[in-house]
Parts: structure tokens; sequence; C-alpha cells
């Protein structure tokens, strides 16, 4: 696990309240803290349903003391999926394991739940990231022909994806809304649109992928079109109250391809359908990548976006000491962080953070025993006797 070095990230004085741990409202939704878990795909669905799995990762992850757990790019349709053991929720059976899960977390903690919605686009029907991570032809066994806003392939020597046709168009945003109304039937608390990562919204946003010739492609107000158009039906078909919010990719960092001043313009039209939050990645849609990874290295985007627009943002990417997440909250760079393979690795991470910044944190009464010594404040409203 990499972690930071950076000797300017000193841990907060304790006599200082830290920023990170302080509430942040998002629509009517309002986060104990500004630690997002953030959504990261498990790849062990069955037919797009929730399992055992799922029940035991999201089950450790409710009870880390976050501010909120996102759950992973859920698919709003079977074409729309990664690889075919890809989470879902197209299908009554999907949505009712879904409910299942969530009447699991409901009984384990009271951290808001969020999930993100997404469609694969041109990376769909690819083999398990432990079985290499390449396309299954679509003639080949759990192959199928993926769908992208023009006919170009994400990688050389793999299959070109199928234009979409308009009538393919309404479809796809059909799904986004029939899996956010569905969701909100679950009880979900927020709704992530997946617009990152090279998957399909975000191939609409980038010419290295967009070279349609209708309303959809061209110009930077046309390859924004479909996007907005998905956000504000979903924004729509769920109440005024739920939290409706976005996960882009700032760079394709690829010559020629999707860049920050695209992001604030797109983030400029979100703020205005009543986007509530702007989760900031970057990278996933072309090979030709050269990305400056080290920690923190996504940070700029958000503030650059947080600067422009006024939006919440979430910044994310090789966050993984509590004093540099207290920085970029503090300086307010962003006004959360989210935590992915750091969470995997340290389920507890959130505890510690707040263990390092001398602040509080839920966690569930049945662990209050495990309170260190020299931390007798850590677990709000702890108390546990002896016999």
């Amino acid at each position: 696990m990499q972690r930071t070095t950076d000797p300017s990230l000193t841990p907060a004085s304790t006599t200082t309240p830290s920023q990170l741990f302080q509430p942040l409202t998002l629509s009517q939704l309002t986060l104990p803290n500004r630690i997002v878990i953030a959504p990261m795909c498990q790849y062990s669905a069955q037919e797009g349903n929730a399992n055992d799995w799922h029940l035991m990762h999201y089950g450790s992850l409710a009870v880390s003391g976050a501010g909120m757990l996102v759950l992973e790019a859920t698919a709003v349709s079977a074409v729309g999926r990664i690889t075919d053991a890809d989470l879902g929720i197209y299908s009554a059976d999907n949505q009712q394991a879904l409910g299942r899960l969530m009447g699991s977390l409901r009984k384990l903690s009271a951290i808001p739940v969020a999930i993100q919605l997404a469609h694969a686009g041109r990376k769909a029907s690819s083999h398990l990231p432990w079985e290499g991570a390449a396309q299954i032809a679509p003639d080949a066994p759990r192959g199928w022909v993926a769908q992208a806003p023009s006919a170009i392939a994400h990688a050389a020597g793999e299959v070109p994806p199928a234009e979409m046709t308009p009538a393919e168009l309404a479809e796809v945003k059909d799904a986004f809304v029939a899996a956010a109304k569905a969701a909100d039937a679950l009880g979900i608390d927020g709704i992530e649109i997946h617009m990152a990562h090279g998957y399909l919204l975000h191939e609409f946003l980038s010419p290295l992928s967009n070279t349609r010739s209708d309303a959809y492609g061209g110009s930077l107000e046309n390859r924004l079109r479909y996007p907005l158009e998905v956000f504000a039906a979903v924004r729509a078909a769920v109440p005024a109250a739920k939290p409706v919010w976005v996960r882009i990719s700032a760079s394709d960092w690829a010559p020629g391809g999707w860049d920050i001043d695209g992001s604030i313009a797109l983030a400029q039209g979100l703020k205005a359908l009543g986007c509530s939050a702007i989760h900031v990645s970057s990278g996933g849609l072309s090979t030709a990548q050269q990305i400056p990874v080290q920690p923190g290295y996504q940070v700029g985007f958000a503030e650059a976006i947080k600067q422009a627009t006024g939006l919440t943002t979430i910044a994310v990417g090789l966050v993984t000491e509590p004093a540099q997440a207290e920085h970029i909250v503090a300086s307010s760079q962003a006004d959360a962080v989210a935590i992915g393979r750091a969470a995997l690795y340290d389920p507890r991470w959130p505890w510690h953070a707040a263990a390092s910044l001398g602040a509080q944190v839920d966690a569930p009464r049945q662990y209050w025993r495990s309170q260190p010594r020299e931390y007798s404040k850590l677990f709000r409203g702890a108390a546990v006797g002896v016999r």
C-alpha cells in the first residue's frame, strides 16, 4: 500500500477541531463526517445479484465510522456491465438482492448509504480483473456486443462497440431513471451517476471516444448533451430531498482528450440542473494515458472545480493518511475526501483518522471495548461495564 511521506503533512493539533470530522450536508442528507467510502467493484455478483460476499464486505465498511458508504458501480442494464459478475439493479431479482443487503446494513449501522449507477459502454464484456481484464469477444462464451457513442474500440485489437442509435440512447436514459427509482424505493440515501473512468457517459464527453456527427458529438456543447440529459432525468425521477451527484474523470491524461476545462463546463451544467456534489477522479478512457501518480495527484482537479463553480466537491486518489485528508478539507481544496483502496486495506481507517486528529467517531457497541486507553473519548457515546 503506497503511503505519503510528505513531511508537511503533520497531524493536526488536538486542540483544533478536525475539519475532516465536521458534518457535511448534501441536499437534505447530512453526513456525520467528510470521509466517503468510494465505490469499489467487487466482481462477485451472480446474474447481477448481490450475495453473501457483499453482505460481509459492505457490513464491514458500514461500521467503519465513515460519513457515507457508496455501493460499487451498479449496472443499469445487463449490456452495461463491465463483466458478467458486476452488481446490477436492472431486474426484479437484482432489486430483491439489494433489498436484502440494505436490510442487513440498516440493522448494523446508521451510516448513510449511496449507490453508484453505471453503464460500462465500450469497456463492457470483459474478463474479471484476476483473469486479466481483457475484452471477451461478442461471439465468445460470456461475451456480448458493447454499446458506445461511436464504434471505436477501447484498445487495439478489440472488437469495436456498436454505435448507439437514437432509440438506444433513449433506452439507456430510461434505464438510468428506472435504476434511480428502484434505488429510491430500496431506501438508498443518495445516488451517484458514473461519468468517469472511460465508461459510457465519460465516452460521450471525450473527443477521443465520441466522433458522432449528430447533436451528441462534435462540439463541447454537443458532447455534454447526453450526460446532462441523463443527469436531468435521474434528478427529476427521485425526491428533491435525496442528493444526486456525479463522479467524473477530470482529465483523460492523453493528448487531445477530455480535460479540466471541459470538466468545469460540465460541472457548471450539472450545478444548474441541481447536482448536489461532484466526485472528482481522472483517467480510465485511453490506453495512451500518462498519469503522474503520487499522493493526492487528483486533488488539484477537485480544487479547480470547487473554485470555479462552488459545487460541493469530493476529492479522491491516493489519499491515505489522516493528516493529508485533514489538510485537503481544512484548506478548502475539497469539501470531503473519498478513500477506496485504503479502506479495503484498512476498513477501520476512519477510526484511526479520528484518533490521530483528536476527533470522535461512531462505532458499534460490540466494539466499544476495543477503544484504546490513550483515546478514551474516541468512540462517541461509549460506555462499558464489567462484571
